[in-house]
């Protein structure tokens, strides 16, 4: 028989305790480098949260921004003391390209030119029926060519005075326009000085703003009124009131002639709801009209000062 080997034992190591093992696990998954901070990682997150909540802002309305601003101190830092968002939102909505040399508080401006204030004889509000918000041109020369007829003229008027352009073929150009972005409205009101005998209590008005008159003190309190620069009477049945405003320096370019192809946005002759177009240099209105004598047109011009510029216009047609 083989010798018989002996047996040997080995200690083992006693396992820790329960609590050890534990706590020993809990270290380990704990473990973080020590330079990660609290502070550099929501510093590194504001750095990319600034640009992101910025493009999002970019695509808000006025209110939701507003509602944003209020949640906390770094939202009312971003969107109420940024201007870049609301000058990004203000165009946006007007639908016009960036001016060039201008320097706008856009956030005021926004809240001035849409909230109502720009309404026709604002500070008369019984006489104001409606409006409507048409939308944003561009003047780049400082003459405008205003007319009450939608056909394409063939060369501009003459004459000394705008009176007499009007009266011998019912348009007129003006000069010493203000450059910039217009603003234009389309307003129905209540006639605020009649001198007509057979007044129909309302007429329409072509009503167009140059975007700075809307931070203009002169204008919000009252001081620079609207002189009456011209007039004209239809004294005979007329199919429609009409009124056009154009950028001289663009009247023959082929956007500006959207607006003379009355087919494509004047309404049918039965439709006497009132119609707009506006292209990057003009922008006219139309409504067809029943049964009537004629018409009495105004053309008024507000200006920055006595030889100040041209700063709003408005063409307004009224039954005879």
């Amino acid at each position: 028989m083989p010798p018989k080997r002996k047996r040997t034992t080995v200690a083992l190591p006693r396992p820790p305790p329960m609590q050890k093992r534990m706590r020993r696990a809990k270290t380990i998954c704990s473990c973080s480098s020590p330079r990660f901070t609290r502070s550099s990682a929501r510093s590194a997150f504001c750095c990319y949260e600034e640009d992101v909540w910025t493009e999002i802002a970019n695509h808000l309305d006025a209110k939701s921004l507003v509602m944003l601003a209020t949640t906390c101190r770094w939202f009312r830092g971003l969107i109420m003391e940024e201007g870049s968002i609301w000058k990004h939102v203000c165009l946006r909505d007007l639908q016009v390209p960036e001016p060039r040399h201008v320097a706008l508080n856009w956030r005021k401006l926004y809240v001035s030119a849409f909230d109502g204030s720009h309404s026709y004889m604002f500070r008369q509000q019984e006489k104001h029926i409606d409006w409507m918000r048409i939308g944003a041109f561009s003047v780049e020369s400082s003459e405008a060519f205003l007319t009450e007829k939608l056909i394409k003229p063939s060369r501009l008027p003459e004459g000394d005075t705008i009176q007499k352009m009007l009266e011998s073929c019912g348009s007129c150009v003006l000069d010493k326009v203000r450059t910039g972005i217009w603003i234009a409205d389309l307003q129905l009101v209540r006639c605020p000085v009649c001198e007509l005998n057979t007044c129909d209590g309302t007429m329409q008005t072509l009503d167009a703003r140059h975007i700075e008159l809307f931070l203009s003190e002169g204008y919000k309190n009252g001081s620079w009124e609207y002189e009456l620069i011209g007039r004209h009477d239809v004294n005979k049945h007329a199919d429609g009131a009409c009124g056009a405003i154009f950028d001289v320096k663009h009247l023959k370019e082929s956007s500006t002639s959207a607006v003379f192809n009355l087919k494509s946005w004047v309404g049918k002759p039965t439709d006497w709801q009132p119609k707009a177009i506006i292209t990057l240099h003009a922008v006219a209105v139309n409504t067809n009209l029943q049964k009537n004598e004629g018409l009495q047109v105004k053309y008024h011009a507000m200006r920055d000062g006595p030889q100040g510029e041209v700063v709003s216009i408005r063409i307004s047609q009224q039954l005879l």
